[in-house]
């Protein structure tokens, strides 16, 4: 059996949230090992977050927001970026 790791992936409701849903609707796939977190700003995930993910077992994490200078709350993703 091969090695399915286990992915938390904080979304950006502006951005990557969005394009997400957009796949779900179109009916693309995405692997069943990816777990969604719906997040308003990815400016919004503390570290803490991302720790308790992996300490729950989650065996990688990831962090997705707009694109730079396009942030809806214009800078979470700046904040993320230099905290993350």
């Amino acid at each position: 059996m091969s090695f399915e790791p286990s992915i938390v992936a904080f979304c950006c409701n502006w951005c990557s949230y969005a394009a997400a849903d957009l796949a779900g609707v179109s009916r693309m796939k995405y692997p069943p090992n990816v777990r969604i977190i719906h997040v308003p700003c990815s400016g919004k995930v503390d570290q803490t977050y991302i720790l308790k993910a992996l300490e729950m077992g989650a065996d990688g994490v990831m962090v997705t927001g707009c694109m730079e200078g396009q942030c809806h709350y214009l800078t979470g993703n700046f904040y993320t970026r230099d905290r993350v």
